[in-house]
């Protein structure tokens, strides 16, 4: 899952995307709104967390046009100001959460946790699949209480088809997701197939997992 920290506190925003990379989130650095934009322009994110005393412009702003070129993302904004205002206007302009400095990493984690839920429709982290029980913030698979080992990039895939159920994605999308970028020469290979071939190997092992779908011609799904 990709995510922009846009934050001028260099320090801060490194420990934020050390933190995060080892949870298996893809993190780009923006140390101002010029950065960000570009940013914004060239990639698709999943979070964008946002700082809003920036050096050349208010966060506020660059909240208002980040929704704008970034429509799906989610966003929490982290800051030191103590305004009710502030927040208030943030979450006016389309913020999911707001999180105020300091904040410890597990608890920016924790709302990202529930952002995802509430926007998947999800009650918990668990997902239950048949006989299949997909923990998403503990990254395990597992069937009758034996977890199934997935790669890193085969969970990524597994979790953001679950996190989309019954919609369909096309092997684009899935390429941009767990690669953070447009693809490149892995879209044009049959990168994305054989890792939902993997998958599949390994769930058969346990049980059925017809409800991993191929839509010839287009890509993939989740039928649950």
């Amino acid at each position: 899952m990709k995510v922009l920290i846009i934050e001028d506190e260099k320090s801060m925003a490194l420990e934020m995307e050390s933190f995060l990379n080892k949870l298996s989130y893809n993190c780009e650095l923006a140390f101002n709104a010029r950065q960000a934009r570009e940013k914004m322009l060239d990639q698709t994110f999943s979070f964008i967390l946002l700082d809003l005393g920036l050096p050349d412009q208010d966060g506020l702003l660059v909240l208002k046009e980040a929704r704008s070129c970034c429509p799906d993302a989610s966003y929490i904004i982290l800051t030191a100001r103590g305004n009710v205002q502030d927040r208030i206007k943030g979450l006016d302009l389309g913020a999911d959460d707001y999180l105020p400095k300091p904040f410890s990493l597990p608890e920016l984690h924790a709302r990202m946790q529930a952002i995802i839920r509430r926007k998947a429709g999800l009650k918990d982290n668990a997902i239950q699949i048949e006989e299949f029980t997909i923990d998403l913030s503990k990254r395990t698979v597992s069937c009758s209480g034996e977890e199934i080992l997935l790669s890193r990039k085969e969970f990524d895939l597994l979790g953001f088809l679950l996190l989309n159920k019954n919609r369909p994605l096309t092997r684009f999308q899935l390429s941009e997701h767990i690669r953070g970028d447009f693809g490149g020469e892995d879209y044009d290979s049959n990168y994305i197939d054989v890792h939902i071939k993997n998958i599949r190997k390994k769930l058969s092992v346990f049980g059925s997992a017809d409800w991993l779908q191929t839509l010839r011609g287009v890509g993939y799904k989740i039928k649950a």
